[in-house]
């Protein structure tokens, strides 16, 4: 029997989700998209899970589209349909549903980068709310000068948002490999550590983002996501909305509760 696309474990309130295709650098193949899925769900209903670690089995996170299936299918596509089309039908279906469910997921996610984050891995692997990466990890964009096609999984809007317009165009257009440790240098990613390292620092981040209040993680997404499209006095109104309700809350009282008696506040779970 076949082991499962994505390796699947819980410890002490931390899901653990193994990208399990290693020898192949881990595709966006069908069933690893439909494994990663399955993991979103049940990270959605098992409310003692507080965090999760994204990370992939090999020398590669992920190498992006499985061109190889795609190479097999374009043979074989019956009169009337075309690989576009099946592309654009995975894409509707399991790709962007999967970006979006790491994006929106009630618990904060940290993306351990253990190799090669290529095409829509590149994507895949900043997804997550912190992203760390080992030293011998590069982030690859082959998109349009390999492949004359744009980059999906939200790479350029991703981009973009962290690194900005140039860094971003320069990665897409010449298809340069960019190493870890520059993308930490940059601010594409949160730090860069050693390879034998990468684990341990991604579980020991995700156990210190598991005690957060509950809903911190989504009000710390709205709030950044909202910097994007605010201008300064709208920014400013929204923290005034947010600091009216949050502050009234159950978690601000057991923070202030820990702060008089000189104590670490103990959050309540989901």
């Amino acid at each position: 029997m076949s082991e499962p696309s994505v390796l699947f474990e819980i410890n002490e309130g931390v899901a653990v989700a193994t990208l399990n295709e290693g020898e192949r650098m881990n595709p966006l193949s069908e069933t690893l998209q439909a494994g990663m899925l399955d993991v979103l769900a049940r990270v959605q209903g098992d409310r003692s899970i507080r965090a999760l670690v994204l990370t992939g089995r090999g020398r590669g996170f992920c190498c992006g589209a499985d061109l190889k299936d795609f190479s097999h299918r374009a043979a074989k596509m019956p009169p009337g349909d075309s690989l576009g089309s099946y592309v654009g039908r995975m894409m509707g279906e399991t790709g962007n549903p999967l970006f979006l469910g790491l994006r929106t997921l009630p618990v904060p996610v940290v993306c351990a980068v253990n190799g090669a984050a290529a095409g829509g891995g590149f994507g895949l692997a900043l997804a997550g709310d912190m992203v760390i990466a080992a030293r011998s990890a590069f982030f690859y964009l082959p998109f349009v000068p390999a492949l004359g096609i744009v980059p999906d999984f939200a790479a350029a809007w991703i981009g973009v948002r962290t690194v900005g317009l140039a860094r971003t165009a320069g990665l897409m257009l010449t298809g340069r490999k960019l190493a870890a440790e520059k993308a930490a240098e940059w601010g594409l990613i949160w730090d860069c550590v050693d390879d034998e390292t990468l684990l341990d620092e991604a579980m020991a981040l995700a156990r210190q983002l598991a005690a957060l209040p509950a809903h911190a993680i989504i009000e710390a997404r709205a709030l950044l996501d909202a910097t994007q499209r605010n201008t300064l006095t709208e920014q400013l109104e929204l923290e005034r909305q947010r600091q009216t309700v949050l502050i009234d809350g159950e978690s601000f009282s057991e923070g202030m509760r820990a702060f008089v008696e000189r104590r670490k506040p103990v959050f309540r779970g989901r």
